[in-house]
């Protein structure tokens, strides 16, 4: 994005929920910021989780930041929820076409994740 672009940019406001945004930048991190966002849209990307399968995938996570955040994605169009009629019940989360748009954002958070991993293993070795 060039700097007239930027300026351009920045120059219009966004507000939702109560909550206003300057940059194009400020309305990702809302979507996709945090602790647990980018990485449980990196695990559905990969294709349809369950609720349990995500726990497992996603040490750390208590159960009830895995469904508050799930709700999040969900709101904002970046998953979709599936509750399956049985017993006992199945809840499985898909990708949106909106949120596969995600995929290039997250390809370069692995991307510049695994190059600074590297760089701070080298640091470290040396």
């Amino acid at each position: 994005m060039t700097e007239e672009q930027l300026r351009i940019a920045a120059s219009k406001r966004l507000e939702r929920d109560g909550k206003v945004f300057s940059t194009p930048i400020e309305v990702t991190l809302d979507v996709i910021g945090g602790k647990w966002k980018s990485v449980l849209a990196y695990h559905i990307i990969q294709g349809p989780q369950r609720f349990s399968e995500l726990k497992r995938l996603v040490p750390g996570i208590t159960e009830k930041m895995l469904t508050q955040t799930l709700r999040e994605l969900e709101r904002d169009g970046v998953v979709s929820r599936t509750v399956f009629a049985e017993v006992p019940p199945r809840v499985e989360y898909r990708i949106t076409e909106h949120g596969a748009s995600l995929q290039p954002v997250l390809a370069a958070m692995c991307a510049w994740g695994r190059g600074h991993w590297q760089q701070v293993a080298a640091s470290t070795e040396g």
